[in-house]
């Protein structure tokens, strides 16, 4: 009996430790072949989103001349992000001390509540709480960044953020917002070709695209640009100011005019949310960072 007692505790021990090294692991298995850093170079064009209008706050944006420009290939990475905290001693908005003296901290998705908090020990390095660590998880996006935070890294790379219509075109060029909701997550046969969420929200994620919450960049494939994850996994800052949309008063909530995001993110449920489109637009408060949220950049091409 002693002898079973002590394979079962060898046992634990092995898949606590395998536990330990699955977000490594899934990283090189999804982004071994992903040039973290790299550029894809945007033609300049004109994007129209259409007659699709699927929410009403997609009755704007989406339309206009677009300058060439170089994009992020991928959505900016906790170890890029690392290395510009290291190089500037940046504190991120989640860091400070807000009028309590406490950290501002972050918004946070608590999967097994289905229920948003803030809370004041999230930041990019606890991007889900004072127990959530990114060690080992230098492909991830970097996540809990406000505005303000990416902002700074885009002028330290010498970089700026998109507006919403250079994304919207880099992601499907000139060619209109296509008409089936699920046609840029899901391929023909509805398999998942973007990390979203799988199942009912919020009570159950199936995982069936390989990922229950972030998945590394390069995980899944790139667009017809050689661009990754620009639908789903997380959603991204531009910096167009949000306007438009019956559903959101822009005069309460904020403190600060918000901005749109766009891309959908791994909370985007087909009965809940369902915004995994180039079309999709959603309002974000640009003083508060949020577990889903990240974001690229961009810079003018020469």
């Amino acid at each position: 009996m002693r002898r079973i007692s002590q394979i079962l505790v060898l046992t634990a021990v092995a898949a606590m430790a395998a536990c330990a090294r699955a977000p490594e692991r899934a990283a090189m298995q999804c982004a071994a072949n992903i040039e973290i850093g790299a550029q894809v170079a945007i033609p300049a064009g004109q994007v129209a989103r259409g007659v699709v209008a699927f929410e009403v706050e997609e009755g704007v944006g989406g339309q206009g001349e677009v300058p060439a420009l170089s994009m992020d290939a991928h959505e900016v990475t906790n170890g890029q992000y690392a290395a510009f905290v290291a190089a500037t001693h940046y504190v991120t908005v989640a860091e400070r001390a807000g009028p309590n003296g406490q950290p501002m901290g972050a918004a946070v998705f608590d999967r097994t509540t289905g229920m948003w908090r803030v809370d004041p020990r999230a930041n990019w390095r606890h991007p889900e709480g004072a127990r959530s660590l990114i060690e080992g998880r230098d492909r991830y996006p970097v996540t809990a960044v406000a505005y303000e935070d990416a902002q700074a890294y885009a002028q330290w790379a010498g970089r700026r953020l998109p507006t919403e219509n250079e994304w919207e075109f880099a992601m499907r060029g000139a060619t209109p917002a296509p008409e089936d909701v699920g046609a840029e997550a899901f391929d023909a046969e509805g398999r998942p070709v973007a990390n979203t969420w799988q199942g009912m929200f919020p009570i159950q994620d199936s995982g069936e695209d390989g990922h229950q919450g972030l998945a590394p960049v390069g995980c899944f494939p790139a667009n017809a640009r050689g661009l990754y994850d620009m639908i789903g996994n997380v959603w991204e800052w531009t910096s167009t100011r949000f306007d438009g949309g019956a559903t959101f008063d822009v005069t309460t909530g904020y403190e600060q005019p918000p901005l749109v995001l766009k891309g959908g993110s791994n909370l985007c449920a087909r009965n809940f949310c369902a915004r995994f489109r180039s079309g999709a637009r959603q309002p974000g408060d640009p003083g508060l960072g949020m577990s889903h949220i990240g974001f690229r950049t961009v810079v003018d091409a020469t």
